[in-house]
């Protein structure tokens, strides 16, 4: 019986722990201000294009961000910083806030663009934060849950293969 009791205590705290917002990353090299950005009319997808074969979700070219900062805000100590960034083709070290284990096969591109996943689902109200911190468990728990949701497989290895 102790055993048992054992066992669902320790259950208990693993859902528990997957559900406990995560502390916030360490800062990133350059600030930057989703809600901003968004009220200007600029989308995720805009930004954070997915290329062949859609796994990641990636980040924009520092020659993107400076289409623009080339003269908005240009004598912002951000933006020169940027702009050194850029003129080094060097990109930006951002700091990743969302991650799954390497051995998880996921893909942006079949989430969202294949059935029709909106990004607030998986990483929050991102257009309402100056500050990005991780707001969305990436646990399996929580990939099963949506997966349940949706009645999408939650066979292991749709998640768990070697793609």
């Amino acid at each position: 019986m102790r055993y048992l009791y054992t066992i669902l205590l320790g259950a208990i705290a693993l859902v528990g722990a997957q559900s406990i917002p995560e502390k916030p990353p360490a800062p990133q090299p350059i600030p930057f201000n989703h809600k901003q950005h968004v009220s200007l009319g600029v989308k995720c997808g805009d930004c954070h294009t997915m290329r062949k074969p859609g796994f990641a979700a990636g980040y924009p070219g520092e020659a993107t961000c400076m289409g623009c900062h080339v003269t908005v805000k240009k004598d912002s100590a951000s933006i020169q910083k940027l702009a050194e960034f850029a003129k080094s083709k060097q990109p930006v070290p951002w700091v990743k806030v969302y991650r799954v284990p390497d051995y998880v096969w996921f893909s942006h591109e079949l989430h969202n663009k294949e059935a029709g996943i909106e990004c607030t689902e998986c990483h929050g109200p991102v257009s309402e934060r100056e500050v990005i911190v991780k707001e969305k468990a990436t646990s399996m728990k929580a990939c099963m849950d949506c997966h349940d949701k949706r009645k999408a497989s939650n066979e292991c290895d749709v998640c768990h293969d070697k793609r």
